[in-house]
């Protein structure tokens, strides 16, 4: 397990049950966080057994707690058993990406520092019931407290968890949202059959069977099935990263650019349409593979400026900075306009870092319960 977070804050002890993938569970003891080591998924009865055994042998070791603090999504499986063993202790729930910033803020030492955090994923609960992911967030001297400051534009996600495991159908679905065609030259429409396109375009059309999504790591999968990279994934994260290589192996990079809007919208529409176009022309996919790399960087350079006012601290964190081509292009770009950027060294960006920023949170508003500064 890795070593212990010193919160700097001597709180109750709290027990942040963490995410759904990749989870960890946190247990604080005064000022100290303890993140477990490394459970697992939590959709199989033996995952959560190990995940009730690691709980309880390091409740024993340390106090037991007396606030417990879960991921706002209703579905998730640590949301629930949570939910049934807080009996009548509190529970603090948490948006997921907010969780991703102060976790990077917990690990830094710095919480209470106001921050834009920047934090990219592949799929989050919003507080606005659709599925976060993109997200620009501002928080002040209070951590446990946030504000969406700018976000990905959200597009339908058809299918739920097929779109997940099927990029084509991300694909498809920014390339309806941009109004471009779907003519069997382009990647995506030929890998999918006459019958899953007929199907995604009434859920697409009649709005039916889809969510609203503003994941950073969905747009991944779009233009990776888009450049015909990777259509169907077999893990986690695949298409994202077979992207990241062919960028990677890039002579130079097309110019591509997504806009930032006045209102803080990320918007991909006019890359969409501009990588079309240039796959039309002959471009190499390596190259626009690159150029679409360098444009988030450039578009969250943009955003940041935009949103941050006075603050000139700034967090890349969420597991989509795993990618480190554009953990690079970010934190150069923001260096280079004056901002002091934070990244994961000690906890993950993804979701095994997730219940230490849990942890604080709910840390943060017992002692502003308790009437502590």
């Amino acid at each position: 397990a890795p070593l212990p977070v010193d919160l700097g804050r001597d709180g109750p002890p709290v027990l942040a049950v963490g995410g759904e993938l990749k989870n960890t569970f946190c247990l604080t003891d005064g000022p100290r966080a303890y993140l477990s080591g490394h459970i697992g998924d939590m959709a199989t009865l033996d995952t959560l057994r190990a995940f009730e055994r690691a709980v309880g042998q390091l409740s024993e070791i340390r106090r037991r707690p007396v606030r417990l603090a879960a991921d706002l999504h209703p579905g998730y499986q640590t949301r629930t058993w949570a939910e049934r063993h807080a009996h009548d202790r509190p529970l603090d729930l948490i948006q997921h990406h907010h969780a991703h910033v102060v976790s990077l803020l917990a690990e830094h030492h710095r919480l209470g520092e106001p921050i834009v955090g920047v934090s990219f994923d592949g799929t989050g609960y919003g507080c606005d019931a659709t599925i976060w992911g993109g997200e620009i967030l501002r928080l002040g001297a209070d951590s446990h407290r946030f504000s969406r400051a700018a976000h990905l534009l959200a597009v339908p996600l058809p299918g739920g968890d097929a779109a997940v495991r099927n990029p084509w159908r991300m694909a498809l679905s920014q390339l309806w949202a941009a109004g471009v065609d779907w003519t069997p030259d382009l990647a995506p429409v030929r890998a999918a059959s006459p019958a899953e396109l007929r199907l995604v375009r009434s859920q697409l059309d009649n709005n039916v069977g889809v969510v609203p999504c503003s994941s950073m790591g969905r747009l991944f999968d779009a233009v990776a099935s888009l450049l015909g990279v990777r259509h169907r994934i077999d893990y986690e994260g695949q298409a994202a990263i077979e992207l990241e290589v062919l960028a990677e192996s890039a002579d130079e990079p097309s110019a591509l650019r997504l806009e930032v809007r006045d209102d803080g919208v990320i918007d991909p529409v006019v890359m969409v349409r501009a990588m079309v176009c240039a796959l039309r022309a002959g471009a190499p996919a390596a190259r626009l593979a690159a150029g679409f790399h360098g444009a988030v960087a450039a578009a969250v350079a943009q955003a940041v400026a935009l949103v941050a006012g006075d603050v000139r601290l700034v967090g890349l964190t969420g597991g989509v900075f795993q990618n480190v081509l554009l953990l690079r292009a970010c934190r150069q770009r923001l260096q280079q306009a004056g901002f002091e950027v934070l990244t994961h060294h000690t906890v993950p960006p993804n979701d095994g870092g997730l219940a230490l920023g849990q942890a604080a949170v709910s840390v943060l508003t017992a002692l502003e319960e308790a009437g502590v500064s």
